[in-house]
């Protein structure tokens, strides 16, 4: 029965994951699309533990963490990107 929930929720992920990828090319504005984005990275990493847990390994622990960094700071590049429009600021003192 836990399996089959489990893939249930695989299912319902992966539509999520289509539906912000439609929201990514169709979206009217540009926080739309980051926050789009940023849905991708929490459902990609959520349906990874579910796979982990089908799976009954530990192995997907670390690339868990590993994409949670990296989706946590490209929101943060793509909001100051939007933001200020540029993403690194480079003070000259002259």
């Amino acid at each position: 029965m836990v399996k089959i929930l489990m893939l249930i929720s695989l299912v319902l992920f992966s539509f999520t994951i289509l539906i912000s990828v439609y929201r990514i090319v169709k979206g009217p504005s540009k926080p739309d699309r980051v926050i789009a984005l940023d849905m991708i990275g929490v459902n990609l990493l959520a349906a990874i533990a579910v796979v982990s847990c089908i799976l009954l390994t530990k192995a997907f622990m670390e690339v868990i963490l590993i994409l949670g960094i990296l989706s946590f700071i490209g929101t943060i590049a793509f909001s100051k990107y939007i933001e200020r429009g540029i993403i690194v600021e480079r003070r000259h003192n002259r």
